[in-house]
């Protein structure tokens, strides 16, 4: 992964509508269990709760983080309206919104300032 100093930003995405933004639903959940996916090099089963439910979400951090449940307990940003994605026979019921990993830069969590009700939307 780049060292910040080396960084260069991609470019711009393409412009959207203000009602492309609006299809997406970004929520705080509270990160409760870390698990192993067996027989995965790379996933992990996060259990999130979402206030009125608990989802499934399935991220590749077992190469970026030397414990993963060091998370465990924190709230972070999750996209809640992804169809169901199947991943090494487990489905994802969702993805996690994180920095860096996009740009080649050691991911981090996009987590909210102050803790906020489980199930708060961003945006």
């Amino acid at each position: 992964m780049t060292e910040q100093g080396e960084f260069q930003a991609a470019p711009i995405k393409p412009t959207m509508s203000y009602d492309t933004l609006e299809k997406i639903d970004i929520r705080v959940g509270t990160i409760e269990k870390v698990e192993d996916v067996e027989k995965s090099d790379k996933l992990v089963r996060l259990i999130v709760n979402f206030g009125d439910h608990r989802r499934n979400i399935l991220v590749g951090m077992k190469k970026e983080r030397d414990h993963p449940a060091e998370i465990e307990g924190l709230q972070a940003l999750f996209v809640v309206n992804l169809e169901p994605r199947k991943m090494m026979g487990e489905i994802s019921e969702g993805e996690m919104f994180d920095i860096g990993y996009a740009d080649k830069v050691v991911p981090v969590l996009a987590v909210p300032e102050r803790p906020v009700p489980n199930g708060t939307r961003a945006g």
